[in-house]
């Protein structure tokens, strides 16, 4: 199947406001010659939803007539897709009543519109489109057989031609949007628009011409595109500008990603569709993150637009157990105080983190029984004993409701650090030991306090117990402590 894409289409033309209400009483009929005695039985209507296409309705194919007809649609890009989905071609539904015909064997080329102005006007596109797409293609080919030779006046007149049929096609599109104003394709076509960025040449410096072009992309990339027109959610553009924008164009830190979440969630401008669907794509790409600090988007995002009782969408009972994870998350960011924790060791002396004077503090959560904690635990041991001397502690804490396998496996592999958990007797106790002050409640939910839900999980530590970093392995941890120490000399 060929795919009909949007991505390369430019305008200048600015955005457009239309009526995005649900089209009523809709009939659409299609005559489809050249279907093969598999196919002819049935055909699939199916609507772009974000980045996918979803199945709609099924169509039964009489004498190569297919009817679907209802009382209510809504616009976007929909697609006719035969039954052995080898074939298919896209059409603009933004009208109550559409008429076409053509042959399986070429959809696009062989297209008649009878009934629907959008439609006719899309598919001249697509046919010029096509056309120039094929000399395009031919002349590609050329170059390419031209690139090892020494006819450098052959290889110019070949780029050229390219050139020229680029002009030609940017020509048409801005003429095509500008004679079409009100059709909802050149709506898709103005929010499909790259900016075209200047080269700069006047700026020797390549990064600082890099930069600036750069720049001037991301400021202008979104031009054209309305996110509050549910209608453009229902063709490959919503998504593609939206995850584009918060993954490519926007820096991978956590407070540069938020500042672009809530200005994409803004340019919703209260259509819950668009804004649903912005929320949640943004929040489903950073929620369970590897990167470093990322956890703070999903608390942000949580805490804004989900948390308490925002999201809609969601029934109470999912939203209820996201808040409580988000909620649990938002005090273990970086930047945050950790929670002090008071527990005892293998001899039963009771170890309180917040006693510890050192630069830096690991706060390692494991699992003897646990397998992945068995790989990292012995690295572990080799950052510590490479570390203890530049300022470094462990505070380990075990993760076990029974403590013998625990002590065991300290014993065996010689964990030197401070080891400390809650043992069954503590936790009986748990009430007393509060009330004596020889631990917090905090500490003896441990689990909760630092939402330990898989492990190994681990911290890092300033002076001050203050988080500055997670999710570093024990390679990581040196690299980033020996970063810290020579910024810290340099002071």
């Amino acid at each position: 199947m060929k795919r009909i894409y949007f991505s390369l289409l430019l305008s200048v033309v600015s955005s457009l406001v239309f009526a995005q209400g649900p089209i009523r009483n809709y009939d659409f009929k299609f005559k489809l010659s050249g279907l093969s005695d598999t196919t002819d039985s049935a055909v699939f209507l199916a609507n772009y939803y974000g980045g996918k296409q979803y199945y709609y309705d099924t169509g039964m194919v009489d004498n190569g007539v297919v009817h679907f007809k209802g009382d209510s649609i809504k616009g976007g890009i929909y697609s006719i897709i035969t039954w052995d989905k080898k074939a298919y071609f896209e059409f603009v539904v933004n009208e109550p009543v559409i008429e076409m015909e053509s042959n399986a064997s070429n959809f696009i080329n062989t297209m008649k519109v009878k009934t629907s102005e959008e439609n006719k006007k899309f598919y001249e596109y697509l046919n010029f489109i096509n056309d120039k797409s094929f000399n395009a293609q031919a002349l590609k080919k050329r170059i390419e057989k031209e690139k090892d030779k020494a006819n450098e006046a052959e290889k110019k007149k070949l780029q050229d031609a390219m050139i020229a049929i680029d002009k030609e096609v940017v020509a048409y599109k801005k003429s095509f949007i500008a004679s079409n104003p009100d059709l909802f394709i050149s709506k898709v076509f103005n929010a499909s628009a790259e900016p075209d960025v200047p080269d700069y040449s006047e700026i020797t410096d390549e990064d600082e011409r890099n930069k600036k072009r750069y720049l001037e992309f991301k400021r202008n990339y979104l031009d054209g595109m309305d996110f509050s027109d549910e209608r453009l959610l229902r063709t490959p553009i919503f998504n593609n500008k939206l995850t584009y924008y918060i993954t490519k164009l926007t820096p991978q830190i956590a407070d540069s990603v938020i500042m672009a979440a809530d200005m994409l969630v803004s340019m919703a401008k209260g259509n819950k569709e668009p804004h649903k669907y912005i929320v949640h794509t943004i929040t489903s790409k950073f929620e369970d993150s590897k990167v470093m600090g990322m956890d703070a988007v999903l608390v942000h995002m949580g805490q804004t637009y989900y948390c308490p009782d925002k999201a809609w969408w969601l029934s109470k009972e999912k939203l209820e157990k996201f808040c409580e994870r988000v909620n649990a998350m938002a005090p273990l960011m970086i930047g945050k105080q950790a929670p002090n924790l008071i527990l005892q060791d293998t001899a039963g002396n009771w170890k309180n983190m917040a006693d510890i004077k050192v630069k830096y503090t690991v706060l390692y959560f494991w699992d003897s029984g646990c397998g992945h904690c068995k790989k990292v635990t012995p690295k572990l041991k080799e950052f510590y004993e490479t570390y203890k001397t530049k300022g470094v502690e462990v505070f380990a804490v075990g993760t076990e409701f029974e403590n013998e396998e625990w002590i065991k496996y300290i014993k065996k592999n010689d964990l030197k650090w401070i080891n400390v958990s809650d043992t069954p007797e503590s936790n009986k106790n748990a009430h007393d030991l509060i009330f004596q002050e020889k631990t917090t409640l905090e500490s003896m939910n441990f689990r909760d306090t630092y939402d330990i839900f898989s492990t190994p999980k681990a911290f890092l530590l300033d002076e001050n117990k203050k988080i500055v970093a997670t999710k570093l392995m024990p390679e990581q941890l040196g690299e980033f402590i020996d970063n810290q120490l020579e910024k810290d000399s340099k002071k």
